[in-house]
């Protein structure tokens, strides 16, 4: 057996199988994204998914599935499976006897005496989707009928029928060229045979059911448009190749295309190739720029989640210069201190607290081993322009207090990462001293220093050290003591909010710590008492009357619960890092548990990938987005940080460090 393969016990399941996705990316831009059996689930499924800069700059759904149809003896076997209102039409599924992806998406069918495989491949810097049939057993002349549904829509909308559409369409080489609306690309659909019928038989199938948007109190029904069908002859032992792309392709070279293509593919055969497969599918390289998917099959570029992810994503890659084009092309982007997210056509500046902060850690994590003052040549001119904006304070509402920490107005709005909202107001509030933001501070002043020194600004370098000590000083006096072993979550004024939550891990985790030894080690024991769980940490104590354990329900439900108790695993590489650097081999074997154990996610949700989050309680099932790249990142960090031996604190000349 494959590492990644399921049985037809299994797949005839639908409970069971539909719950399951393949997601691939191009790096340019575009993916794929359904679930194992074909059977859409939820509007962001598509079997071509692009950018249409030209309309609105987001990603749109081109072509949504293709539904196949096996003929012998005039008789017809549908082996599509597709989700209407109350009832499964055709019921495909009943014909499936095994699926795998260790290198690519294999179906294999059972229709009698025919036995078909269908292997899918999204081209490698390329809008094509590539689907190849092969006729594996057959005793009778056989044919193979492929219906093509087409929705041009963005991602977040469905597709309505209308009268609007243009229901024409264009010869192509082996095929034809449809556009569905003025305005978007053409979808060349081609074969790489001959001998095949194309029958014009334009037509709406309504009301496709999309079970996940239902179940969040979406519109879950969308119209689609087939504009006919393709139908030919197929020998045994014969293969015939299905191209979809905005670009018209040779037939006779696609058969080619496809064996260099599956040449470039990282297997899936272990857990460790399973990340290093999924960490490669959030680079995105357009318009000569090079950014990061945060996740898909939702989200954009946003600077938070690519800082956070790129140290771990690195190790997934040949050369480290892929990471150094994100964290370039962020900096030359760069608004004032802020960084940019491009979220679909949608670009703003990322004026959240602690964004900029992550930075530092991401430069010093990414060039470990580079020449300092190579390093402050580089990016010390951004280093500077972020440190300082905070000093002076940022029109957002965060700014430094005379004790060196940094202070979010009450009146900001959610400027952490913890920003949920629900209807109109924050899921989490929390202002004031915030613990994360403030460790991420700590950690910045004393590395920027680190390279300012080494630079020969030695100006610079003074000034932020001395800051950091005052700020290491007053971390302890603020977020320290009482009578609780750890450290409070946020600090406003004379108040303490004591809430259990994980956001204190930075600062036990973080090359520059604020806190002495002993108070590190209060840290790691309270979060693995009561936040650690095998899929992440949780964001809430369950002690706590306001945990919740289940990310479930509509969009208020699962954003009350987004930081209220939901696990994410990339907190699991700061407890990880954390308790080595505290325990050294005694915490190795605990983490390598933790590692260990999401090997039985790579079967689960989004195959060979790692979810957004999980429920905080048991059996932690997955939510969000189904490959997020911090998750994905901070599993590569882990693996690396059990190969690399104990890592060290970095010191700030300083009794706080």
């Amino acid at each position: 057996m494959g590492y990644i393969e399921f049985d037809k016990t299994q797949l005839i399941n639908l409970e069971y199988s539909l719950n399951k996705e393949m997601i691939r990316s191009n790096r340019a831009g575009s993916f794929t994204c359904t679930s194992i059996l074909g059977c859409h689930t939820r509007k962001y499924n598509g079997l071509l998914i692009c950018p249409q800069p030209q309309l609105d700059g987001g990603l749109h759904v081109l072509l949504s599935k293709v539904d196949e149809t096996i003929i012998q003896h005039e008789a017809e076997f549908n082996i599509g499976v597709n989700k209407f209102p109350g009832s499964f039409f055709p019921k495909g599924h009943k014909y499936v006897r095994d699926f795998s992806a260790d290198i690519i998406p294999v179906v294999t069918y059972r229709v009698g005496g025919v036995v078909l495989t269908k292997e899918t491949m999204f081209v490698t810097g390329e809008e094509r989707i590539l689907i190849r049939y092969t006729l594996v057993e057959a005793h009778s002349p056989t044919r193979l009928r492929l219906r093509p549904f087409l929705a041009f829509r963005n991602i977040h909308h469905l597709s309505k029928k209308n009268i609007d559409l243009d229901t024409h369409y264009q010869p192509a080489p082996n095929g034809i060229r449809v556009r569905m609306y003025d305005g978007y690309s053409d979808l060349f659909m081609q074969l790489s045979r001959k001998t095949l019928e194309y029958v014009h038989v334009p037509d709406w199938y309504n009301d496709f059911e999309y079970i996940d948007e239902q179940e969040r109190g979406y519109d879950c029904h969308e119209d689609l448009y087939t504009p006919g069908f393709f139908e030919l002859p197929v020998r045994k032992g014969e293969s015939v190749i299905f191209s979809a792309s905005t670009r018209e392709v040779a037939p006779a070279a696609l058969a080619r295309h496809f064996d260099a293509e599956l040449k470039k593919r990282t297997p899936r055969n272990s857990f460790e190739n399973c990340l290093v497969n999924s960490a490669q599918q959030f680079f995105n390289k357009q318009s000569g720029r090079t950014g990061l998917v945060a996740g898909y099959p939702w989200y954009g570029e946003l600077a938070r989640y690519s800082l956070m992810a790129l140290p771990g994503l690195r190790l997934a890659l040949p050369s480290g210069q892929a990471c150094r084009d994100v964290i370039d092309t962020m900096v030359s982007e760069m608004d004032g201190p802020f960084f940019r997210d491009r979220n679909h056509g949608r670009e703003q500046a990322s004026r959240e607290a602690d964004t900029s902060l992550w930075f530092f850690w991401t430069v010093h994590q990414c060039f470990r081993g580079s020449p300092r003052a190579r390093l402050w040549q580089r990016y010390g001119d951004a280093m500077k322009r972020i440190l300082e904006a905070y000093i002076r304070g940022i029109p957002e509402g965060v700014g430094m207090k005379d004790n060196g920490l940094l202070y979010i107005s009450p009146t900001a709005p959610p400027l952490t990462w913890m920003n949920a909202m629900v209807n109109g107001k924050a899921a989490t509030p929390r202002h004031g001293h915030v613990v994360e933001v403030n460790a991420l501070w700590y950690n910045a002043l004393c590395y920027g220093a680190e390279l300012a020194r080494a630079g020969k600004d030695l100006e610079t370098a003074t000034r932020w050290t001395q800051l950091a000590r005052k700020a290491g000083k007053a971390f302890t006096e603020v977020f320290a003591g009482g009578d609780k072993p750890f450290l409070a979550d946020f600090v406003v004024e004379d108040h303490k909010d004591h809430s259990v939550r994980p956001n204190q891990i930075l600062a036990a985790s973080l090359p520059y710590s604020p806190i002495p030894e002993a108070m590190r080690r209060q840290v790691v024991e309270v979060i693995q008492r009561e936040l650690l769980t095998p899929r992440g940490l949780r964001t809430l104590s369950p002690r706590d009357m306001r945990y919740r354990g289940r990310y479930r329900g509509n969009v208020e439900e699962r954003d009350a619960a987004f930081h209220q108790g939901t696990a994410w695993p990339w907190l699991l590489g700061h407890f990880a890092e954390a308790c080595l650097r505290l325990y050294g081999e005694q915490g190795r074997d605990a983490v390598r548990r933790i590692y260990e154990g999401f090997q039985e996610t790579m079967k689960e949700n989004a195959i060979g990938t790692v979810s957004e989050v999980y429920d905080g309680d048991p059996p932690h099932k997955a939510g969000g987005a189904s490959s997020f790249a911090p998750s994905v990142a901070e599993l590569l960090r882990i693996h690396d940080l059990l190969a690399s031996g104990q890592p060290k604190f970095r010191k700030n000349k300083s009794k706080n460090t």
